[in-house]
């Protein structure tokens, strides 16, 4: 793909992300909603619930290109379960912290993630799969309740047979969902009703 870039092109921050299901996203929102009405902050239980896999900004002509990729990654990848295991917290250099929740079986995401780096040919990197349901934090009274809740249990599950590509201007603003991609092998999930005869 040619990466060579116009100064006058606007760029667009492309995110690919694997989303939890229903019940799961319900239950991290609650959550949210209780720190948030720890620290007064009850408007980011309206951040989206997911496990981001790969990020890239770029002008939207190589979108396609791009999109060319990632199907090609999702037809060869077979679905599989994920497990959380405990909310866990990260206090950052500046101070402010971050709340997440830790993936139990971490490696078949990061399979997923080095197959999408691989695709676009770029080096394995560092990566930890998780939620986030705070993000870079800063509040008196979260020093106060941050440690009752890190390191409570969140033991949930759910199947992961898509990931989500999302797409927002670069400058900033919501990200819009652009495509899912179905994985190819599904029909082979663990747990899937598929496996199952009449």
């Amino acid at each position: 793909m040619n990466t060579n870039i116009e100064n006058t092109e606007v760029l667009f921050d492309y995110l690919v992300v694997v989303n939890p299901d229903v019940l799961v996203t319900k239950d991290i929102l609650r959550i949210r909603q209780f720190i948030g009405r720890e620290i007064g902050e009850e408007g980011m239980v309206n951040a989206a619930v997911q496990i981001p896999l790969f990020r890239s900004v770029f002008p939207e002509r190589f979108q396609d290109a791009f999109m060319g990729v990632l199907e090609d990654v999702a037809r060869q990848q077979a679905g599989f379960a994920v497990y959380t295991s405990r909310i866990d917290s990260l206090v950052h250099e500046d101070g402010r912290s971050s709340i997440f929740i830790n993936v139990a079986n971490p490696k078949p995401m990061m399979d997923l993630q080095r197959q999408l780096l691989k695709g676009f040919e770029m080096a394995p990197q560092d990566y930890r799969p998780h939620i986030l349901v705070a993000g870079r934090v800063q509040h008196p009274a979260l020093a106060g309740f941050l440690p009752q809740i890190s390191q409570q249990m969140f033991v949930r599950s759910f199947n992961c047979h898509c990931f989500s590509l999302l797409k927002r201007p670069a400058a900033g603003g919501k990200y819009e969902r652009v495509r899912d991609f179905v994985f190819g092998d599904i029909e082979h999930m663990v747990g899937s009703l598929f496996n199952y005869a009449a």
